[in-house]
């Protein structure tokens, strides 16, 4: 069974001020978008590493909000406030054989080194990406606004 990790970042509580004075779906969109922006050198690494035959495991490997069913049947929901952002392969049966082997064929791992080799510039950057989207959608937010005050000031 693959692994899942966690991650919680202390120390970013100007962070977290802001991002709940967004409404709820703007912050988790905001979340989101840093999340896969930050995961994408992983699955990019693991392209890099998985073993190719036909490229279709290497193809189907990305980030993702999305489970198979199979795997949304197996997921453990941490809590419904948290965003939950997957790098990985796609629904093929052959990813988990390569990434750990069979009785028959060695391991191949290309998703654990991957995390491992991008795991700190996954975290690295995380504070001013956040504080990037933060501004981005507070602007955004303010924009309709203005726009919304004029038209029923018409």
């Amino acid at each position: 069974m693959a692994e899942v990790f966690k991650v919680h970042v202390e120390g970013l509580a100007e962070l977290e001020t802001k991002l709940r004075e967004l409404p709820d779906a703007t912050a988790k969109n905001v979340l989101r978008r840093v999340a896969r922006k930050r995961l994408e050198p992983v699955a990019q690494r693991a392209r890099e590493l998985a073993p190719v035959q036909l490229g279709k495991l290497r193809d189907s490997i990305g980030v993702s909000t999305k489970l198979t069913r199979r795997q949304r049947s197996k997921n453990q929901k941490f809590s419904i406030d948290d965003i939950e952002v997957y790098v990985g392969a796609g629904a093929l049966p052959q990813a988990h054989m390569q990434e750990f082997g069979t009785v028959h064929n060695g391991p191949h791992p290309f998703l654990r080194p991957a995390w491992d080799a991008e795991k700190d510039k996954v975290l690295a950057g995380l504070k001013d990406d956040l504080w990037a989207e933060i501004e981005k959608a507070a602007k955004r937010i303010a924009r309709k606004a203005a726009k919304a005050a004029a038209e029923a000031g018409d």
